[in-house]
């Protein structure tokens, strides 16, 4: 196939984690994929271990700088000449109380998660348009649906690009592009298996309906559908991929003791 009839996807925050499980799944339906992340070292091992240099680029790009996003994408069009879906998952976190959280760590949270996206679909949507359309999903967090401990700036970044993305589906719509979000509880990640203690684990599953973990892979599975053609008439929605717990309130748990002691 020309490459120039080939699909092309950037995918941010690409290195490990949901951006490379998603990375994959673009691949695995022949897709070229840009693999954008702000560790270069890590990227560059990510895609060294994909071996497929005929189809992957790798991008070092912090979100948080304009410049940097505007040589990604320059970069980007000189490889690949166009672009079909765009996934901002990149996303940095400070976990720390409200009242100790610092000026600077508040606006680096807001410049990465939700600043970047705005300028990345920015970047991206001319060259959508130039083919006619495309898809870009916002990876938001169950934390930006409801309120936690120690995630102000996360959480408020989170929630502001859920309403992001349904400004820029009601904007971007006349130019074939649709914009939807993935809210993510938690999933078995690398750094979620790093900072979840045994108890907090068995706090989530204890509050999650389908009582585990998610996986990165069905985050991507979700991600790369509202990228599809198959999801050609939903744009500006929020899709928690969270095994139904945003949908719940308290007393599950205790339902489900007073099941077990029956």
């Amino acid at each position: 196939m020309p490459e120039s009839l080939h699909k092309i996807a950037l995918v941010t925050g690409a290195a490990r984690g949901i951006g490379l499980a998603t990375a994959r799944r673009f691949l695995s339906e022949g897709w070229r994929v840009a693999l954008l992340d702000i560790e270069g070292e890590v990227l560059a091992q990510a895609v060294a271990e994909i071996a497929r240099p005929e189809a992957t680029l790798a991008l070092t790009c912090d979100l948080g700088d304009p410049e940097q996003i505007t040589a990604a994408f320059a970069a980007l069009t000189a490889r690949f000449g166009r672009l079909d879906a765009l996934v901002n998952n990149a996303g940095t976190a400070v976990f720390k109380p409200l009242l100790e959280t610092t000026h600077e760590e508040w606006n680096r949270v807001l410049a990465v998660n939700l600043t970047g996206p705005f300028l990345t679909v920015q970047a991206a949507a001319p060259l959508m348009a130039d083919t006619g359309g495309g898809a870009i999903v916002n990876i938001t967090s169950i934390s930006g649906l409801r309120a936690s401990t120690l995630r102000v700036a996360y959480g408020t970044s989170k929630a502001g690009l859920a309403h992001l993305t349904k400004q820029q589906a009601a904007e971007l719509a006349s130019l074939g592009i649709r914009v939807n979000a993935v809210a993510p509880g938690p999933v078995d990640t690398a750094m979620a298996k790093a900072v979840h203690s045994a108890e907090i684990r068995a706090d989530y599953r204890d509050a999650i309906p389908l009582a585990r973990y998610g996986l990165e892979e069905e985050l991507a599975e979700a991600i790369f559908f509202l990228c599809s053609d198959r999801a050609s008439y939903i744009t500006g929605q929020v899709l928690a991929v969270d095994g139904g717990f945003d949908a719940v309130g308290i007393g599950l748990a205790t339902l489900r003791g007073e099941r077990r002691n029956r």
